[in-house]
């Protein structure tokens, strides 16, 4: 297991290098000069070259691009051209709300997917379980900006119940997160029961299923203890993958619910050509996602006793 782990660790290098490139070279062929933006355009050419010389941007590409990689190695990544902030102190403030908000859509994205697929298996082919399937395949396509503002509509506008913006001021407020989180893992929900249904339905007609019933234990025993724990792995594998697509793809529910998190930074970002906060993002966010790829891989082994990387 040891081995495994290291040499994982080491995958992650070129990954992590390839994806600091990308955004590097795409920032810098995005239209448009942020020093005019930060300036505005009636600066003279005098002061836009030094302002240039001071960020760096007249040295040549491969020069800027290794002095960022070192800088961010150190924990650097740069300054906000807007904001004039480090842009790793933003992020600082900015993840514990991207991550509540994410963590929220991931519990109930897991705790209501399983459980529908779940029930789904075990009645199949009833009203319930074809029920599941059509919800299943309205989650998977609608429009996450569409969902939002029709639960800001109903539970915020209409009835009341939850508020529709903001975190609520300092701390953690859970219902400030409950219609952002539901919108964001809505989809997810919608996946995970549909995957929990196939593979919990495989494994109910597995030999020692039959040899657990043959016993006489009760059905709630064989389909929680001994079945749904092997279904749970390819869940396991999908959670991971979403956990990681769910902190990127926050931007939009941030955006929608007026929350402050690293999703509604970045979307500033790019509308003002921010180049050193869309790559510190950028950046943050693929390692986040490599890293819990490689938690996942190692869960394998805890859920399933046979698997084994040594």
């Amino acid at each position: 297991m040891a081995r495994f782990i290291i040499w994982r660790i080491f995958q992650l290098i070129p990954v992590i290098l390839g994806i600091s490139i990308l955004t590097f070279l795409m920032m810098s062929f995005v239209p448009g000069d942020p020093v005019v933006l930060m300036l505005g355009k009636h600066i003279s050419p005098q002061t836009l070259e030094n302002a240039r010389q001071g960020l760096g941007l007249d040295q040549p590409l491969l020069t800027r691009y290794l002095q960022y990689l070192w800088n961010a190695l150190q924990g650097d990544f740069g300054r906000s051209y807007i904001q004039h902030q480090e842009v790793s102190q933003m992020l600082y403030d900015k993840i514990p709300v991207t991550f509540c908000l994410v963590v929220v859509a991931q519990t109930m994205a897991l705790t209501l997917g399983v459980l529908i697929g779940v029930l789904a298996s075990v009645k199949r082919y009833s009203f319930w379980d074809r029920f599941t399937t059509f919800s299943a395949l309205i989650g998977v396509s609608m429009p996450t900006f569409w969902l939002g503002m029709m639960l800001q509509l109903v539970f915020g506008v209409l009835l009341h119940i939850l508020p529709v913006s903001g975190t609520g001021g300092e701390g953690f407020h859970l219902q400030n997160y409950i219609l952002p989180g539901f919108t964001l893992g809505f989809a997810s929900m919608a996946m995970y029961a549909q995957l929990i249904r196939s593979n919990m339905i495989d494994v109910l007609h597995m030999d020692y299923i039959r040899t657990a019933r043959a016993k006489g234990l009760s059905s709630r025993i064989v389909v929680f203890k001994h079945a749904m724990r092997n279904a749970l792995i390819p869940v396991t594998t999908q959670a991971g993958v979403d956990f990681g697509s769910l902190m990127g793809g926050a931007i939009l529910t941030e955006t929608i619910f007026s929350l402050p998190g690293i999703g509604t930074m970045l979307f500033n970002a790019i509308s003002r050509r921010d180049y050193p906060v869309v790559q510190g993002v950028t950046l943050f966010l693929a390692l986040v996602f490599v890293l819990i790829n490689l938690l996942v891989d190692i869960s394998y082994a805890l859920l399933d006793p046979r698997i084994r990387y040594d």
